[in-house]
């Protein structure tokens, strides 16, 4: 079946003399809509359909016909009298010029044209159109979610007809055939055309119905060569009014007692009904649901993909973008570009704006973005699969490719840059920015994009170098705070304390030395003391690194890292560093064992003989002995193991232990422990003894306090009070303070600018005309030109050369008024920097996993908060959190 617009490619013959369709006047993604002209009417004049005059619609009168049975053609509608089903009949006549053949009609006089002028029952638009009206009547009633009575979801539904051409009456014919719909569909079809005891009056806004027809040629009359089409119908079936209803069933009942002969048909002004043709019973206005009911635009949720709330997070953000929601409802494929290399040649915006008018359409269904994914994987493979990504990385590219979609420049020109010294930056800037617009024109660069001002300076001679960039977003830096807490679990090879968490404030650009000072300080380590910190793996109860070097950043530790600090005797010649790991039978599977706890560490002088091995090992877990048990001091660990040496043989451990020989050292008591020597990895490093648990000690020790080892900042534990917080101009000023460009900095920000900007590739390696060398040289941005949408990315995420790390810092930036007006170097009066917030997107966990989700605006004051396919309201007090990721503003 052919789609809902009188678009088709029916390559008929042309001895046939049947129509060949035109392509060029629509779009084959748009929908015919049939809608109530006072609807209609009501948006056109209040200005919301771009470039539709109310007066620019074709005007048709129609006869209706309702036929059961089979018949010869009906002269009085210019169709046939039936075709074996039940079915209606619009015979339509073009009012007041050339007919659907081209023809020219008879000129009617002045005051019938007038008369017909102002009269419609139904309006003829095409997708955008309606969507754009839908939109209209969405935002006037103010109330920022529901629609009023007379826009209900409910009364939208679809009509399967057929269209053939009346040769002899001019006459474009549409048929609805109950056989090609639901009975409900075609009940509420008999409820809009056969209830009007007068000809109606339909308008064509569309435009299709003008080029139904290509050279003056018509379709034929003959049923082969009807076309089957789907009309969506909104809003009509309770457009009947009771008042009309009854008086045309008082007109069918009279009909009936005058002549009790005519039980077949009656027919009314063109409308032959049959009150109990339907089911037996007349049908009723609410099938499918009416005007008396309310639905939501605009909160329709996006189902999860697997992995993709990263991209459903800034989809919602954009789809509730006003100007773009507006944009992309409208006629957008008119700016289509086709011919752009750096384009997708019009198949991203297509699949964007397909998807934002499921979300705006209304309904409570979640909507299931599979074909928007996979056009974007096809252009974009970093986004193929379901991995998790980025949203922010996400929106870049996705802006970026809109534009390129959507430029309306089909010939970017070549521009010579022009020397910009001894010109004023006014002069220099307009430059730029004109000269970027000629090469640069769409809806994103409209609303998204602004200019600053970027200025290098060699730091021997002084030269200064000034550009003028675009940007389509702002990355701000989180400034810190310079002190940094942190948490470690502290443990004592004495065998008289048990582990504690010690709490403690370093620099927060401080090195590993900063934190055993700090650490040290707080323990009252004596002198003869030291302190080995190591970094616990919870997932396999060992040691994954010991932070040696005293110069590492502190940055290097990330919040959700654990670490262990090591209370030891200062470096002892010829003493060994023996880290006791521990594990216990799972009694589920034979032989087999599971790790627990935090490893404990050790000095020791002589590891040839178990029994030493064993008497610092029970020294070790003293503390973690259950008080109704025996204490078990050192005389008497010394005088077991004196009297178990002489049932055993000792091991000599020639250097590092060999792998191979992983021997299991056992007591003959029935609570012996044990102790399975493994291979370090190189000879600086400890040496690793798994110790096997018997179920007599697991019983006698509390082991559960082996497992508790804290991260080293748990922000969700803190309150938001004690929470780190920074202003979002804070943000701000970080990002336009000047600084140098080391050679580290001047490639990350060779990359960054590779992926949003390529002109920003001269400024960075700047060659200083008067040196005539590279230099770094520092680096001053200032804010010029401020876009309509400001989309701003908070970069929670820092890298460094060996970890990755999230900064949970809470922002605390504005909702309703946030003023960049002194940060704005370039003055003007005309434009307003004053911002407010409409919508957020979040990230919650860390590095290694999280979840993505999106707060937006709609109305006046209603924030909903969109989770994949869930969408619930949230009040604004909700809409601050540490979460936050990119803040979506709009001017003021």
């Amino acid at each position: 079946m052919d789609s809902l617009f009188f678009s088709y490619d029916d390559n008929i013959d042309d001895d046939n003399d049947v129509v060949s369709f035109d392509h060029s006047f629509s779009d084959p993604g748009e929908s015919l809509f049939l809608v109530s002209y006072r609807w209609w009417k009501e948006a056109v004049c209040g200005g919301s359909i771009s470039g539709v005059d109310i007066d620019s619609g074709v005007l048709y009168s129609t006869n209706v016909q309702l036929n059961e049975s089979r018949g010869e053609w009906d002269m009085d509608i210019g169709g046939f009298g039936g075709f074996g089903e039940s079915e209606i009949l619009l015979g339509m006549r073009r009012e007041g010029g050339a007919g659907i053949s081209g023809q020219e009609e008879d000129e009617e006089e002045e005051e019938d044209e007038d008369r017909v002028s102002c009269q419609g029952d139904f309006t003829l638009v095409s997708e955008w159109m309606f969507l754009t009206a839908l939109k209209w009547h969405y935002d006037r009633t103010g109330v920022g979610n529901l629609l009023n009575e007379g826009d209900s979801a409910h009364d939208l539904f679809s009509l399967q007809i057929r269209l053939l051409y009346a040769w002899e009456t001019n006459l474009l014919v549409i048929k609805i055939s109950q056989k090609d719909n639901e009975i409900g569909a075609f009940n509420r079809a008999y409820s809009i055309f056969c209830t009007k005891s007068r000809m109606l009056q339909i308008w064509d806004f569309s435009g299709q119905t003008n080029h139904l027809f290509v050279n003056d040629r018509k379709l034929d009359s003959d049923q082969s060569n009807e076309i089957l089409l789907q009309l969506q119908i909104y809003g009509l079936s309770c457009a009947v009014k009771d008042k009309e209803m009854r008086k045309d069933d008082m007109l069918v009942e009279q009909s009936r007692i005058d002549d009790p002969s005519s039980s077949a048909s009656l027919l009314m002004n063109g409308c032959q009904d049959k009150v109990n043709l339907f089911s037996g019973v007349q049908p009723s206005f609410s099938v499918g649901g009416g005007y008396c009911g309310t639905f939501a635009l605009g909160l329709t949720g996006l189902y999860n993909l697997g992995n993709t709330c990263f991209m459903n997070s800034a989809i919602q953000c954009l789809v509730h973008t006003p100007k773009l929601v507006n944009y992309f409802l409208g006629n957008f494929r008119k700016d289509l570009n086709f011919e752009n290399p750096l384009g997708m040649n019009g198949k991203l915006a297509v699949a964007f704006g397909d998807l934002l008018r499921k979300l705006w359409a209304g309904g409570e269904t979640p909507v299931a973005p599979r074909l928007f994914k996979s056009t974007i994987s096809s252009f974009a493979p970093q986004f193929s699969g379901y991995n998790q990504h980025d949203s922010q990385e996400f929106l870049a590219f996705l802006l970026d490719g809109l534009h390129e979609d959507l430029n309306r420049v089909k010939s970017k020109p070549y521009i010579q840059a022009e020397d910009e010294e001894s010109r004023p930056d006014e002069e220099v800037a307009d430059e730029y920015w004109e000269n970027h617009l000629s090469r640069n024109d769409s809806i994103i660069v409209d609303l998204c994009q602004g200019q600053y001002r970027s200025t290098l300076v060699c730091p021997v001679c002084r030269k200064l170098s000034v550009t003028f960039d675009p940007f389509m977003y702002l990355s701000l830096p989180l400034p810190s705070t310079t002190l940094r807490k942190m948490t470690l679990t502290v443990l004592s090879i004495y065998g008289t304390t048990l582990p504690h968490p010690v709490t403690i404030t370093v620099p927060n650009n401080g090195s590993f030395k900063d934190l055993v000072e700090a650490l040290g300080k707080a323990c009252s380590l004596r002198d003869d003391e030291t302190l080995i910190i190591a970094e616990v793996c919870i997932y396999h109860n060992s040691i994954f690194r010991i932070l040696e070097d005293s110069d590492d950043l502190i940055e290097l530790i990330r919040d959700d890292d654990r670490l262990v600090a090591y209370r030891l005797p200062k470096d002892v010649k010829e003493s060994s560093l023996v880290v006791f790991e521990h594990q216990q039978e799972d009694k589920s599977y034979f032989r087999s064992f599971q790790k627990f706890g935090i490893p404990l560490v050790a000095r020791m002088f002589d590891l040839s003989k178990e029994s030493e091995i064993h008497k610092e090992f029970l020294k070790l877990i003293n503390p973690f002995l259950l008080p109704c048990e025996e204490f078990l001091n050192d005389d008497d660990a010394s005088q077991k193991t004196d009297h178990d040496n002489e049932q055993m043989e000792d091991i000599v451990l020639n250097g590092v232990p060999n792998t191979d020989d992983k021997s299991a050292l056992n007591l003959d008591a029935p609570n012996d422990f044990e102790f399975h020597l493994c291979e370090p990895s190189s000879p600086k490093k400890p040496i690793k003894l798994v110790v096997t648990w018997p179920e007599k000690m697991i019983q006698d020790c509390d082991t559960s306090i082996l497992n508790l080892l804290p991260e080293v900042c748990n922000p969700a534990l803190a309150p938001k009070w004690a929470q780190e917080s920074i202003s979002l101009y804070k943000c701000v000023d970080a990002f336009l303070k000047e600084e140098p460009l080391g050679p580290e900095d001047m490639w990350y920000v060779l990359i960054h600018s590779l992926t949003v900007d390529t002109t920003r590739i001269i400024i960075v390696f700047m060659y200083c005309p008067n040196c005539k060398e590279h230099r770094q040289a520092s680096k001053k941005l200032d804010l010029w030109r401020l876009p309509e949408i400001l989309v701003i990315h908070l970069k929670r995420f820092s890298y460094s050369r060996f970890f990755k790390n999230k900064l949970e810092t809470f922002v605390d930036f504005p909702i309703d008024n946030f003023d960049l007006s002194n940060y704005v170097i370039h003055k003007n009066n005309k434009v307003s920097h004053r911002y407010v917030l409409y919508a957020v997107s979040n990230h919650y966990g860390g590095m290694g996993g999280g979840h993505y989700t999106a707060f937006a605006k709609l109305g006046l004051d209603r924030w909903y908060e969109f989770d994949d396919s869930h969408v619930f309201p949230v009040t604004e007090d909700q809409i601050k959190t540490r979460a936050a990721y990119v803040l979506f503003y709009k001017r003021i």
